[in-house]
């Protein structure tokens, strides 16, 4: 089994950054890739940023000059840096993660809970 813990969202105001973080733990093989979208309510769930094992990453549209995504391959962890946030960006992040699991060696999509990020003066 495998398991996704995100942390860092919260309440922020306008202009200001934030920074979360994803944690992959438990039978894991290999690590194909991890991301994080978002889903604003009334919206569906899209992607904000991913990153393959290779290093290649991929964002969306709206953040690509404002948020950056990161991962530490030691800790299979991955953290989205969010720079000039606005109320745009107001949404429930979820990490996930593609994942070559340890005892059978399938491959597996796992997500995380969510984290609350509010962008609000």
């Amino acid at each position: 089994q495998v398991q996704l813990v995100e942390s860092g969202g919260g309440l922020v105001q306008p202009g200001r950054s934030l920074r979360l973080s994803c944690a992959a733990s438990g039978s894991i093989f290999g690590i194909v890739a991890m991301g994080w979208y978002r889903q604003a309510p009334g919206k569906e769930r899209e992607l904000v940023a991913a990153i393959t094992s290779g290093g290649s990453t991929n964002y969306a549209d709206s953040v690509k000059v404002r948020f950056t995504i990161l991962r530490d391959d030691p800790k299979n962890t991955v953290y989205l840096q969010m720079n000039s946030l606005n109320p745009e960006d107001t949404a429930v992040y979820y990490c996930n993660a593609d994942v070559w699991e340890r005892r059978s060696l399938g491959r597996l999509e796992v997500w995380g809970q969510g984290t609350l990020v509010t962008v609000s003066s």
